[in-house]
């Protein structure tokens, strides 16, 4: 496109004065006013050329374009320049990728038609006071809403808001809602069928009769959050597998949190393996009864590609086995703080899973041997975590620098034998950009 063809046509032009040479030069007909005549054409000429390409000639459309591109205070200051302006900012493709964060403390009528008229259809609420029904009353087409620290969210007030079909809700973040129970989730599974994530990190009270809820009504669903849900166990694992007789379960989950769910053993993993098959990453992180045998299940698991089992007591070398010899294709393992895991459990992942592109190994008992197996073997490793391995020296660390060229982050905080010189060869690698230390980040 032409610089000129982003300005649109100057319909607002001032009237430019024409001067008439024959009746001039009768009154001057000396050479200096004729010069004088001459100048003041090419004058007229350069501010008509500049009153074209002015910013205030811009179509609105690249106007939009601009104030897209601004920080959303700044736009709200655009807007107030003038008319033209005004309606440029207001235009949806300006708003599209802003998510407002909103303190609902009183009523305010123009609010949520503002919101309306620029096409947000994200919100993050901070703080809520009013009633959850003048969210989804006020934004009919709402995609997204996060309602996470909300402590005072209850199944009253999800009962008003969800009176009625909300088939536009895609994204719903309820964690740390902490007076949430199933009585919600029975509101969601009826009324927001459409939905495809969901986040109930926090909600303690939610039990497997709420996940049997989620597994009847929610079919869309494919990021699930159930960080800290005490309550929940094998059974209700179950239920979203498909497994129960009651529901036909969230066959379409592809990222399932389990954080922290106490009660969840080695038979929630062979519920998983079995039903849901398009699962590409579970977080199992601090669920204690989870052991070797379950990794059996997940190792079966073709589409799985992230895996976080950090501070799991229970899994050791042999499940690290398990994973290598089951042809699983992950390509991120979180194994820090397991105490069971070393150098074997190391040798294992290298031999077996390489297609690695993210290890976390922090605090886990790893020396040289360990570290140089995984140098020399898994190429594709853009990020290692190895903080808190205080038998690492700079002899595995050489080994890193001469064969971990893809290496972008590496954390070495708390590894006391690693010396100057083995720093001074780690961040000879081409495309690192994060060395941590510490509380900070090198490089």
């Amino acid at each position: 496109m032409e610089a000129t063809e982003l300005y649109a046509p100057n319909y607002h032009r001032k009237q430019l004065k024409v001067h008439d040479n024959s009746s001039v030069g009768a009154a001057c007909p000396d050479q200096t006013t004729t010069t004088t005549e001459e100048e003041d054409e090419l004058l007229l000429l350069q501010q008509q050329q500049d009153d074209r390409t002015h910013i205030s000639r811009l179509y609105p459309e690249i106007l939009a374009i601009i104030f897209g591109m601004l920080e959303v205070r700044d736009r709200g200051r655009a807007a107030q320049v003038c008319q033209t302006w005004k309606e440029a900012a207001y235009h949806r493709s300006v708003w599209r990728s802003c998510e407002p964060k909103l303190h609902l403390r009183r009523a305010n009528p123009s609010l949520f038609p503002s919101l309306v008229r620029r096409g947000i259809r994200r919100v993050q609420i901070l703080s809520l006071r009013r009633s959850l029904r003048d969210v989804t009353q006020g934004l009919p087409n709402i995609e997204s809403l996060d309602l996470s620290g909300c402590f005072n969210v209850t199944d009253i007030g999800i009962a008003h808001a969800l009176t009625a079909d909300v088939p536009t809700l895609k994204r719903l973040n309820l964690s740390l809602c902490k007076q949430i129970t199933d009585s919600s989730l029975s509101k969601l599974a009826q009324y927001c069928r459409q939905l495809q994530e969901l986040d109930l990190g926090g909600c303690c009270n939610v039990t497997n009769a709420g996940l049997l809820l989620i597994a009847w009504g929610l079919k869309s669903l494919k990021s699930l959050n159930l960080r800290s849900c005490w309550h929940v166990s094998d059974l209700g694992i179950a239920s979203l597998a498909g497994l129960g007789s009651d529901a036909e379960g969230n066959l379409a989950l592809e990222h399932l949190g389990l954080q922290d769910c106490q009660k969840l053993t080695d038979d929630a993993l062979m519920h998983v393996s079995t039903g849901l098959k398009q699962l590409k990453s579970i977080n199992l992180s601090f669920c204690l009864s989870i052991s070797d045998s379950g990794l059996k299940y997940l190792a079966k698991m073709p589409s799985l590609a992230e895996l976080n089992l950090r501070s799991c007591d229970n899994i050791s070398d042999v499940g690290m086995a398990y994973l290598a010899e089951g042809g699983s294709r992950i390509t991120s393992l979180d194994v820090s703080f397991c105490d069971r895991i070393d150098d074997q459990a190391v040798v294992h992942v290298a031999q077996g899973l390489v297609h690695l592109k993210q290890l976390s190994l922090s605090a886990c008992h790893v020396s040289d041997e360990g570290l140089i197996r995984v140098a020399l073997s898994l190429l594709d490793l853009q990020t290692l975590n190895i903080g808190q391995c205080s038998r690492i020296t700079d002899r595995s660390i050489q080994a890193v620098a001469d064969h971990l060229r893809k290496l972008r982050c590496i954390d070495l905080y708390g590894c006391t034998k690693i010396t100057t010189s083995g720093l001074e060869k780690i961040m000879k690698l081409p495309e690192l950009s994060v060395l941590n230390l510490g509380l900070w980040h090198i490089r």
